[in-house]
This record gives C-alpha cells, sequence and structure tokens, in this order.
C-alpha cells in the first residue's frame, strides 16, 4: 500500500502541470482575476493550440520526479546499483506513468470538465 502512496506523490505534481492547459481559466476565475468569457476563450486557445506543449512538460517532469525519487529517496545512484535493482526501478517506472496517465485523463476529464461546466466555462 505505501508503494501506491509513493506512487501518488511522484505523480501527482506532474499530472497538475499537465493539466494547467484548462486548469488555469478555472482559477483566474475562481481567484476572481479574469471574466467566465476570457476564461472561456483563454482555455479554448490553450488546449486547443498548446496542448501538447502542456502534455510534454507532464511528462519531462514525471520523468524528472522519478529521477529525484529514485535518486534521492531510494538511493539508486550508480550503475552497478542500477543493474543489481532494474526489476524494482522498471516496476516503478511502469507504475508511475500509468499512474499519471490515467491521474492526467481522471483529473482533466472529470474533475476540471464538471468544474468548468459548473463555472460555465464551456459546456
Amino acid at each position: 500500500m505505501s508503494k501506491l502512496k509513493e506512487v501518488f506523490k511522484v505523480s501527482s505534481a506532474p499530472v497538475l502541470l499537465a493539466s494547467l492547459c484548462c486548469l488555469s481559466p478555472v482559477i483566474l476565475v475562481l481567484m476572481g482575476v479574469s471574466t467566465v468569457s476570457f476564461a472561456s476563450s483563454l482555455a479554448d486557445t490553450l488546449y486547443g493550440d498548446y496542448k501538447w506543449y502542456f502534455r510534454a512538460v507532464g511528462i519531462l517532469a514525471l520523468l524528472f520526479a522519478l529521477y529525484y525519487y529514485l535518486s534521492r529517496k531510494k538511493g539508486i545512484c550508480t550503475l552497478n546499483e542500477v543493474k543489481r535493482r532494474r526489476n524494482e526501478i522498471i516496476n516503478y517506472v511502469a507504475l508511475t506513468l500509468i499512474a499519471g496517465v490515467l491521474g492526467y485523463i481522471f483529473f482533466l476529464y472529470v474533475v476540471v470538465h464538471y468544474i468548468g461546466v459548473w463555472l460555465d466555462l464551456w459546456s
């Protein structure tokens, strides 16, 4: 159970970064900085034209988080250590990538979508 908890910790920040294309207009409206019409236009522009850039930033952040976790928290710093713990690394990378993709899909297309519908940003 603690391994899944660690996987969600590592993948949560990259999921938020990748979701900023649609989350940032929601945040702007909730903070009162933007109107609904501007936020809706911004969401259309960011998601329509730049979604792959946000996804790329999310993947890079996920890879950096994996590297940080494996080197700092697990102590895997040398190639000999990588060879010795190869199966553990492969399992952890696979679990983190799956959690990141599923977390991105759920957070962006369920949570952020329904918050945006509630705020009348999109229908």
